[in-house]
């Protein structure tokens, strides 16, 4: 069974920093794109951070670009998600998510990953 974990969440002032990690099992992910999206309260899902392979090409999201920093550990079949300069509207569920064999519709495109962990909850007060 394929599963993604995260971990790292939780509370934060603003300005303050959070590293999140997204751990897999019951496959290896070493050669899959694996990416970040956010759901914030009332809010549809979106894109925060891709990372390929090989290489570790990275995208983002404009609202994170030059905080967030994604990054991978293939040997832990894991990737992290290391949050800077955190703000109020950073506040939202985190989910991590492993490119699918299906068509490739881009990096900031959900429908081009099949496996999804359970979200954890990034909370950022002013």
């Amino acid at each position: 069974q394929v599963q993604l974990v995260e971990s790292g969440g939780g509370l934060v002032q603003a300005g303050g920093s959070l590293r999140l990690s997204c751990a897999a099992s019951g496959r290896t992910f070493s050669t899959t794109g694996r990416g970040w999206f956010r759901q914030g309260p009332g809010k549809e899902r979106e894109f925060v951070a891709f990372i390929g392979y090989p290489g570790g090409r990275t995208t983002y999201a404009d609202s994170v670009k030059g905080r967030f920093t994604i990054s991978r550990d293939d040997a832990k079949n894991t990737v992290y998600l290391q949050m800077n300069s955190l703000k109020p509207e950073d506040t939202a569920v985190y989910y991590c998510a492993a490119e699918g064999s299906g068509a490739w519709r881009g990096s900031d495109d959900r429908r081009s990953y099949d496996y999804w962990g359970q979200g954890t909850q990034v909370t950022v007060s002013s």
